[in-house]
């Protein structure tokens, strides 16, 4: 196991158990109590647990990774509804893009895509989120509008008053949305609510919705409500989907792709 693999480890188990004792995860991981004690020191550097005596404790670590921790997860997964979203956006779109891992995938799948001529279609994306103004900004078929607003260090994207008028301003051919969880009867959700509250406006700004989701949102709530079903034109996720979960959407009216 590498130091990587190590640190996701060791953070999704103080998300579930809340603290880690030094001991008892490097006997639980099969490492050294010497390798252990310098990933705790690390971690707590980063602010992503606090250190204590003997072991660590969570954060936020249980809502909220830093997207470079998060990324590891579904990778694959990611990818493949990240292709196929792009390819449901036609050249010269005005796409609104959040933060996060999929729509990250999202955003690189449209910077790399080319039409049957070989050219690279023009697109304007439109995003509260700094990793993905980064990555587009040295496309230059790409023109890259950023909202503004207060930056959140957790998931890179900027919140507020600022952004949420910006986004409120424009009008959007369609937006490609990442959420936190999806359900029949709740909608889409976010854990914050400043992440929920740029995702509705950015809803309401757009001629379409595709949601990007992968298996493990489905058939889940978090507390802050983005949109209902109704809202939502398209939902892009993996073959790893719950049937029933994918059905109930459906007879919601969304389209549900499975790649």
């Amino acid at each position: 196991m590498n130091q990587h693999e190590r640190w996701h480890r060791l953070l999704d188990m103080v998300a579930a158990e809340g603290q880690l004792d030094i001991e008892s995860t490097a006997r639980e991981l099969g490492m050294s109590t010497a390798t252990i004690r310098r990933d705790f020191d690390e971690l707590a550097m980063q602010q992503l647990v606090t250190r204590t005596r003997g072991g660590v404790v969570g954060t936020s670590v249980s809502y909220d990774l830093p997207l470079r921790y998060k990324a590891v997860r579904q990778a694959s997964e990611k990818q493949r509804i990240a292709t196929a979203a792009a390819a449901l956006i036609p050249a010269r779109s005005t796409v609104g893009l959040n933060g996060g891992t999929t729509t990250t995938e999202v955003a690189r799948a449209l910077a790399l895509r080319t039409e049957p001529n070989g050219q690279m279609p023009a697109l304007t994306v439109v995003t509260n989120a700094l990793n993905i103004a980064n990555e587009l900004i040295v496309r230059p078929h790409i023109r890259v509008v950023l909202t503004g607003g207060t930056a959140r260090p957790r998931s890179y994207e900027l919140v507020g008053r600022i952004a949420e008028t910006m986004l409120g301003s424009v009008a959007l051919d369609v937006v490609v949305l990442g959420v936190d969880a999806i359900d029949h009867q709740h909608g889409a959700s976010a854990h914050n609510d400043g992440e929920a509250a740029i995702n509705h406006v950015m809803v309401t700004s757009a001629a379409r919705t595709i949601v990007v989701a992968d298996a493990s949102k489905l058939g889940r709530r978090s507390f802050n409500r983005i949109c209902p079903l109704a809202n939502i034109d398209t939902l892009i996720t993996d073959k790893a989907a719950d049937p029933e979960q994918v059905s109930l959407v459906e007879q919601a009216g969304v389209k549900v792709v499975q790649v």
